[in-house]
């Protein structure tokens, strides 16, 4: 089967904010379809969350002070599992937060989160968290680029990535760049059954 190659607008370098989208044949078990939101890229390495993996476990699962809480968790990547991460939108809500994009922060004080919520100060659904996370040593990412395994998207389509069903984000993104990648947003999983 032919590859398929993205136009130069692929080779934008990824930066913290931007959007990573898997080619539609990628075959790692872990990215199939995935959305990635980089929330760290320099020159040691890359860090990011999967946006559209849904793990088995509620947050109430996870942490007892927020036993009551019925929040969805996201598989943030394979790497880490063991570690719980989050991502908001909206205004800064926390110390310590990374904002991405416009009205897109990253992580913040924990302990200032868990107070909020309990006060009923924060909205349960402008929250994303997930457990584990997406790495890349220095170099690898790069090396993905040019293997054209992802495309990049520096577009923010924050309101997708909080309101859009996880197993339709992939496809929504892609119809929202428009031109070819409208295209590859109908590629079956599996070629053969088109």
């Amino acid at each position: 089967m032919k590859r398929i190659l993205m136009n130069d607008k692929t080779n934008i370098p990824p930066s913290s904010g931007c959007l990573l989208i898997s080619e539609p044949f990628l075959q790692d078990e872990n990215f199939v379809r995935s959305v990635i939101l980089l929330c760290d890229a320099n020159e040691k390495g890359s860090f990011g969350l999967v946006l559209n993996k849904l793990s088995m476990f509620k947050l109430g699962d996870l942490l007892e002070e927020m036993s009551y809480l019925e929040s969805e968790v996201y598989v943030g990547g394979p790497v880490e599992q063991d570690t719980l991460h989050f991502i908001y939108c909206g205004e800064k809500m926390l110390e310590g937060s990374v904002q991405l994009a416009p009205r897109l922060w990253w992580g913040g004080d924990f302990s200032e989160l868990v107070a909020k919520q309990k006060s009923g100060l924060l909205d349960k659904k402008n929250f994303r968290f997930f457990i584990g996370y997406s790495g890349w040593s220095e170099g690898q990412l790069d090396a993905e680029l040019e293997q054209k395994s992802w495309i990049v998207c520096n577009n923010h389509f924050t309101q997708h990535i909080f309101f859009s069903d996880p197993d339709e984000l992939w496809r929504d993104i892609l119809k929202n760049m428009g031109g070819e990648y409208q295209v590859l947003a109908n590629y079956p999983i599996d070629p053969r059954l088109n």
